[in-house]
């Protein structure tokens, strides 16, 4: 049965006359996730967090459609790993661009990316997007960064660690080899003060920083970690779906 909140599923015998009051678009990534998770893992992450996502803000009366989901990122961090697929920042921001000039002559004045990767930074093309649409709503959010993650998971990180790792189990435990075979996501940190303290920033050379392509280890993970946190992040992003959904762009401060 299909969900009438996916496009990828919905029909045109239904779309004909309906309208949705917010677009959501999952953007992942392709690259290797530590030897034990998929190369899709942004991918599997980004599409069914959005959708359950839509699922509860749908039952809640709000009009979504989830866009099919871009399975490629900016991976020019990782341009030595193995078949990690890289889109420019010029690149996306043409996808995005074109997107949106569907969305706003179509009349589907709210978008929102739902990014499941941290080299996708999308706020510098929404800033010159949003002047050439200025009719569209624009904004972007990172599932990732949108929960206290101590709270669920005992060791930190931020690529293959034991969040991600949790979470596959859960969404695709059949892609998720035996942790034993993972390696334990060491990161070798800059040597840079500045860098090291995060108020300065470049870009980390992947196969240098990490021997398995992993930061932050997965050891410690499981589906239940998986499950709980995936209710609750899921749960979180239906609320900002819906607020985005009612909110009048041109009344939004208070």
């Amino acid at each position: 049965m299909s969900r009438p909140y996916i496009l990828a599923e919905s029909h045109w015998k239904d779309l004909q006359t309906f309208r949705f009051d917010l677009a959501v678009l999952p953007w992942g990534a392709t690259e290797a996730h530590n030897y034990h998770l998929p190369y899709g893992t942004d991918n599997y992450e980004s599409e069914h967090i959005a959708a359950e996502a839509a699922r509860k803000a749908w039952k809640k009366g709000t009009k979504v459609t989830v866009l099919p989901t871009i399975p490629f990122g900016v991976n020019t961090g990782q341009k030595d790993i193995y078949l990690d697929i890289n889109l420019n920042p010029s690149t996306q921001m043409a996808i995005l661009d074109n997107i949106i000039e569907v969305l706003n002559r179509q009349g589907l004045k709210k978008l929102l990316i739902v990014n499941s990767h941290g080299g996708n930074d999308f706020k510098t093309s929404l800033r010159e997007l949003g002047l050439k649409y200025p009719d569209m709503f624009l904004a972007t959010s990172n599932w990732f960064r949108s929960m206290e993650k101590e709270k669920y998971f005992d060791q930190d990180g931020d690529h293959a660690d034991e969040m991600e790792t949790s979470l596959i189990m859960h969404l695709a435990p059949e892609l998720v080899l035996p942790l034993e075979q993972a390696g334990e996501g060491k990161e070798k940190k800059n040597r840079i003060k500045g860098f090291r303290e995060g108020w300065a920033w470049t870009e980390r050379n992947w196969p240098l920083i990490s021997k398995d392509t992993g930061v932050g280890n997965p050891k410690a993970a499981s589906r239940e970690k998986g499950q709980r946190f995936f209710n609750d992040v899921t749960d979180k992003l239906s609320e900002l779906y819906i607020d985005i959904a009612h909110a009048d762009p041109k009344n939004l401060y208070q």
